[in-house]
């Protein structure tokens, strides 16, 4: 670590290397995540604000790259480009990085478009390259434990989901002064323009399709409750969806910036409850409540018991607003399983398929049949 604790140099890289582009706020909660690998080595970033690639490059002690280009050509075969860019961007910055022979981890959403993440997919797969899509959270400590619980069954045969991804009342919330670490505005304009669904779904539906495989039905109803928000407005702010698993039960999706906060992931099975009450924390419990009748009334028991890893997960983070998640678990990842010569956890298909299904939350209201597909995910080793 360099600095303020910030970048890793090659010298210390036992894993891989990764290059930023993009350093707005979101950057800020990677190198925060990344300061905790000191096995991945942080090459250079790059940002088209000459202002903030300065700020962010000395608070971090990263070397600059003035274009997407020249940062290109820094890397080498089996480095990860993170394209932290605003999603009108993703698109095109994921494409040419891809063309020039480059792994990619992107934020979400992969693409604005269903056309373009088709597009990016079969370009990753023609050149062998791998691309993944945010959140890490799947992969993180609670993820992974509720996986492992579901499969081992206990909670019985999960017959429902409800999956909450609502965030309080954002549009009266101080977020024109919210900052990241290295002084990056919160971007609220393009939040509020792409929609809560499309930045926050994936939270909550990863996870389901790391547990479940695909999602073959979409049924959803979405809307703009709040039409005045500063900066933008157009994107429906609410969203309900029921979603339909190839092999998986049927599962109730609520995405919001306007019902109070709620990350609940809980599914009923034949057993009992299993239950995450917030999905944007790494550590937080995964507890299973059973049932049992008392005065001929069925219901669960008040204390969960708590379901943990069998060994040591992962590098946990400190807080940064509502949430404790690790954003570099993935990039990890992907650099993991190039060393190791296996195929990574986070696939290709599975960007595809996470930004389809994504995409039929988002609207509009009606029925969309998926037509992608993706496989479960292989639960981790700790589990």
């Amino acid at each position: 670590m360099q600095a303020q604790g910030k970048g890793n140099s090659s010298r210390e890289a036992k894993l891989g290397r990764v290059a930023l582009v993009g350093c707005g706020f979101v950057a800020d909660l990677y190198m925060r995540s990344l300061a905790a690998h000191p096995e991945i080595a942080v090459v250079a970033a790059h940002d088209h604000d000459e202002a903030r690639i300065a700020t962010f490059a000395a608070h971090w002690g990263v070397a600059r790259a003035p274009t997407l280009e020249s940062l290109l050509a820094r890397l080498s075969p089996g480095d990860v480009v993170l394209n932290l860019t605003n999603p009108s961007a993703h698109f095109a910055v994921s494409r040419t990085c891809l063309e020039a022979g480059h792994h990619v981890w992107c934020e979400k959403p992969l693409t604005l478009e269903l056309a373009q993440a088709r597009a990016l997919h079969d370009l990753a797969e023609a050149r062998g390259l791998m691309l993944a899509s945010a959140p890490s959270s799947v992969l993180g400590e609670a993820a992974q434990v509720l996986i492992g619980a579901v499969r081992r069954g206990v909670a019985g045969t999960p017959r429902l989901i409800y999956a909450e991804m609502d965030d309080g009342f954002i549009p009266q919330a101080p977020y024109a002064k919210w900052q990241s670490e290295s002084g990056a505005a919160w971007p609220y304009a393009d939040e509020f323009a792409v929609g809560c669904t499309l930045e926050h779904a994936g939270y909550v539906l990863s996870w389901l399709i790391a547990m479940f495989g695909s999602v073959t039905r979409v049924v959803s109803a979405s809307a703009e409750a709040i039409p005045d928000k500063t900066g933008a407005s157009g994107a429906p702010d609410v969203s309900v969806a029921t979603l339909f698993f190839e092999n998986g039960p049927v599962t109730r999706l609520t995405c919001s910036i306007v019902g109070s906060h709620d990350h609940r992931l809980r599914i009923f099975g034949d057993k009992g409850v299993l239950q995450v009450r917030e999905v944007w924390d790494n550590a937080a419990a995964v507890r299973f409540y059973r049932r049992f009748t008392l005065r001929r009334r069925l219901i669960e028991h008040p204390i969960g018991r708590r379901i943990r890893a069998r060994g040591p997960s992962h590098p946990k983070v400190g807080r940064w607003g509502a949430a404790s998640m690790n954003f570099a678990l993935g990039p990890a990842e992907m650099l993991a399983a190039l060393a190791e010569g296996r195929a990574c956890r986070l696939t290709n298909a599975m960007a595809l398929h996470l930004t389809e299904v994504t995409l039929a939350l988002q609207g509009p209201t009606g029925v969309v049949e998926i037509e992608s597909r993706c496989a479960p995910m292989e639960v981790a080793s700790w589990v």
